[in-house]
């Protein structure tokens, strides 16, 4: 695996490395060892998976707070989407930055979003599918979000968006 600091602190990407016979190829996607030498998270108590039937579908900004932040690993299995992490830590240097990348099947790409992240995506096409390692068993008390075009963050998204949900675009300004 090659591991890939972004410019947000404490987040990565992760690509697998094949090794290629005629039959395919074979990678790892995770590997205890390699994540605990870049001092990544190691445990993932919950894997989740969505599914989205059209393009331009946003899901986020989604984040825990605290005690129950998690650090999430996250991929996309079919499709393509534009994924998106904003830092919401206030003591971190890269607080309220935002940057974003793009998740497909055919690349394999991960990306680690660290404890103290908002998170979400965009579809850039029909029928897609991503996977999500968890660190910590989902609480629904912690559950919280930032709209998607809130105007503390400016995130530009590639599409209009054709499907959120009315949770998603509920969510107050992050300034409040």
């Amino acid at each position: 695996m090659e591991f890939v600091e972004t410019t947000l602190f404490g987040a990565w990407l992760i690509d697998p490395v094949p090794t290629e016979d005629s039959r395919g190829f074979f990678a790892r996607t995770f590997c205890v060892d390699e994540f605990a030498k870049h001092g990544l998270e190691t445990s993932f108590v919950q894997h989740s998976m969505s599914y989205s039937v059209k393009r331009g579908t946003l899901r986020g900004m989604h984040y825990q707070r605290h005690p129950h932040c998690e650090v999430k690993l996250v991929s996309c299995r079919k499709g393509a989407v534009w994924d998106v992490i904003v830092d919401i830590r206030p003591e971190s240097p890269t607080f309220r930055r935002w940057q974003a990348f793009e998740l497909t099947a055919e690349c394999r790409r991960h990306l680690y979003v660290p404890a103290g992240f908002a998170h979400g995506f965009q579809t850039l096409s029909d029928d897609v599918e991503v996977s999500y390692l968890i660190s910590t068993p989902y609480q629904s008390g912690s559950a919280a979000g930032i709209r998607y075009n809130d105007p503390a963050f400016g995130i530009v998204w590639p599409l209009a968006v054709t499907e959120i949900s009315e949770k998603d675009l509920q969510w107050p300004d992050f300034a409040q």
